[in-house]
């Protein structure tokens, strides 16, 4: 029984770890109706947040300035999905598609309301079914905005702009694509949004040109938002789905306290509020997420806000440029980035600070980066992702293999032992005491630990809840294809091949332990564990299957040799 300790140990650990996870997402706090949220704006009040103070320059100060404009949201929503959340009537849609990326703005506030993403299909039998990371209405409505902020007039996310043309392709030989949209003021203030695309790039630039040839000063600041409803139960998909568990919500980055998720549930309770230097703010979901990126040297204010309206409420994070002084007859700019893409961990470091804490590894942090380190430095080596598994797995039993060394000699020396523990219950019957005593004296002249199997157990059991966390979250591995009937790691085995083979190694490795000494009830559930296993692991995706099974494989090989070796020497 003792070989078979640790599969019985991880197996329920990992379906207690498993349930609490379910339990968290169908008893956990639920979304409230609009009625419910006191702290929540209404859709009819402004979403566009106040002017922050001006620099203290001399030529004017925040409190010189007039009451900010009150900006309604959007315009009403026609012919949405049950009548309510879309984003506005329609309007001109400006296309744009570059290598990786086919995105709609819409003239009205330069927002962008759609995002393809080129080379990742929903499903791997639909090539043309693209993920659409940003969509302008319905259950999905997801979209990024930004804009100007004054006390005078300026284009925020409601302005009409203008363009000169409504669709652009990244050409063949070009490495750039510019999109200016244009907006002038009866007063002589002109504003040209700029979209700035780049070939092999989900990273866009978007810059705000001001000049300034009105007869006074303008006076101003830059904003970014992401907006969306809280996503469906669509996302979610089955116990086994791995959308499932992976965070959907808002993420803030800053230097000084790192990264922090915000659980949509949570904006109408206690909005976020935070100044800093350096950080981002960001919308997340499995695999993929959106992050405005303002400037590395500008101190932002980043804040979360919740708007009621029809239907469910919808759901804002907002970051605030610190304001700038433009003298009549001159020009500024503001910059900021957006990120519409796949979370490429190799990549998103180089982007900004702190943007790999997008891959949601919890608390398992610490184990899962090395872990995913060192799997996607053996398949820079080997090119498929499958036998990375397999090689990383290898890898893992070597490093353990002492430790396990260790555990199957601790279980052969008890096997051993069990006709003289049988004696010992002849002998001393209902008396526990007297039982227990006489154990731990041959025990001790043994030289046997009967915990000696206990420690190489607790040492993997992060390790497999870490690499199941890589397994799960890293879009590298997102319908990856291993061999033959496996064209997709990150789905079920079409065929159960895997799960029957891991049931094979299990069924041989209670093969090589007697269950000696153990009571009729204990042999059955020993007996029934391949079985219970293999119906759980038939809807894993074939990624994890593919580890689970490895891991089976050598340690049936290493208990074999270890128990003929140990054998040999008696």
């Amino acid at each position: 029984m003792g070989n078979l300790r640790p599969v019985l140990i991880i197996g329920l650990v990992f379906l207690g770890y498993m349930i609490w996870v379910q339990w968290q997402k169908d008893y956990g706090p639920a979304p409230q109706a609009p009625t419910s949220q006191p702290t929540a704006q209404s859709a009819s009040q402004s979403d566009t947040p106040a002017v922050p103070g001006l620099p203290q320059d001399g030529t004017s100060s925040a409190a010189d300035l007039p009451a900010p404009v009150d900006v309604q949201q959007d315009r009403p929503a026609q012919g949405s999905e049950s009548g309510s959340q879309g984003m506005q009537a329609p309007s001109q849609v400006i296309s744009v598609t570059t290598d990786v990326l086919d995105v709609e703005i819409d003239l009205v506030g330069g927002t962008l309301v759609s995002a393809l993403l080129l080379d990742y299909p929903v499903k791997l039998k639909e090539p043309g079914n693209k993920v659409r990371l940003l969509t302008p209405s319905g259950n999905s409505m997801f979209i990024a905005q930004s804009g100007l902020l004054s006390h005078q007039k300026a284009p925020n996310h409601t302005t009409p702009y203008r363009s000169g043309r409504m669709e652009h392709t990244l050409s063949s030989d070009a490495d750039e694509l510019l999109i200016p949209l244009t907006w002038v003021s009866e007063d002589g203030v002109e504003v040209t949004k700029t979209y700035v695309f780049r070939r092999g790039s989900y990273e866009i630039e978007v810059l705000h040109s001001v000049n300034n040839n009105s007869a006074s000063d303008w006076a101003g600041s830059r904003y970014e938002q992401l907006q969306r409803l809280i996503p469906g139960d669509e996302e979610s998909g089955s116990f086994t789905n791995p959308s499932r568990y992976s965070f959907v919500g808002i993420g803030f980055y800053n230097p000084e306290d790192k990264f922090e998720k915000v659980d949509f549930d949570d904006v109408a309770e206690e909005p976020y509020k935070k100044t800093t230097q350096g950080g981002w703010l960001s919308m997340i979901q499995h695999y993929f997420f959106a992050a405005w990126i303002p400037p590395a040297e500008e101190e932002a204010n980043y804040s979360t806000q919740a708007i009621t309206g029809n239907g469910w409420p919808r759901y804002v994070a907002r970051s605030v440029s610190p304001a700038k002084v433009v003298p009549s007859g001159e020009s500024t700019q503001f910059s900021s980035r957006l990120y519409l893409g796949p979370k490429l961990q190799d990549n998103l470091p180089e982007i900004a600070p702190g943007l790999e804490y997008t891959v949601n590894y919890g608390i398992f942090t610490v184990f899962s980066k090395p872990l995913f380190w060192l799997l996607d430095k053996i398949h820079n080596v080997v090119g498929n992702w499958g036998w990375s598994i397999v090689i990383l797995t290898i890898l893992i039993k070597a490093a353990f293999f002492k430790l396990t060394e260790a555990q199957y000699r601790s279980t052969a020396r008890m096997r051993k032992l069990q006709p003289r523990i049988e004696q010992l219950k002849e002998r001393y019957g209902d008396d526990r005491q007297r039982m227990s005593q006489a154990m731990m004296e041959m025990y001790k002249k043994e030289k046997v630990n009967p915990l000696g199997g206990c420690l190489p157990i607790l040492v993997q059991i992060p390790i497999f809840i870490a690499l199941y966390w890589v397994l799960l979250e890293s879009v590298e591995l997102r319908q990856a294809p291993f061999i033959l009937w496996i064209d997709n790691l990150s789905v079920r085995d079409p065929y159960f091949i895997l799960p029957l083979l891991n049931a094979v190694f299990m069924f041989a490795t209670q093969r090589l332990t007697p269950m000696v000494g153990m009571d009729p009830l204990q042999q059955k559930m020993m007996t029934m564990m391949p079985v219970v296993f293999s119906i759980m692991f038939a809807f894993f995706p074939a990624g994890l299957v593919l580890y689970w099974a490895t891991n089976a494989g050598l340690s049936l090989a290493q208990q074999y040799y270890i128990t003929r070796k140990i054998a040999a020497a008696d």
